[in-house]
């Protein structure tokens, strides 16, 4: 996938839900990252790599790391799960969509 790709998915996502205060993506040539502003005072870590295909979100809450899902060339798709986000548990390669659904999923565990 192309950095334009990765962009038009990750917003195209991101706008279904209100929970999504703001976005703030760079680019560097191949390279996508920045934070997606959530409420509740939390935010989206996301980077993007297109050479290497590195895919990391991470959402923060209280400057600490509480939920990630990456893609990398050693331990390829994984998650760091709500319940123990030091733990790496393997997981089928996802869509840009389906991670942002995650997310969603995740931000409702969190609500309730």
């Amino acid at each position: 996938m192309d950095v334009k790709s990765f962009l038009t998915q990750l917003v195209s996502a991101l706008a279904k839900f209100d929970f999504v205060k703001d976005v703030d993506l760079k680019t560097e040539s191949l390279i996508v990252s920045g934070r997606i502003i959530l409420q509740k005072d939390m935010f989206l870590e996301v980077y993007y790599n297109g050479v290497t295909e590195t895919i990391a979100f991470a959402l923060i809450k209280d400057q600490r790391r509480i939920w990630r899902i990456d893609r990398d060339n050693v331990r390829d798709w994984h998650v760091h799960p709500l319940d123990d986000p030091t733990k790496h548990v393997g997981i089928d390669p996802l869509s840009v969509s389906d991670i942002v659904e995650t997310l969603a999923k995740t931000w409702g565990e969190l609500s309730s």
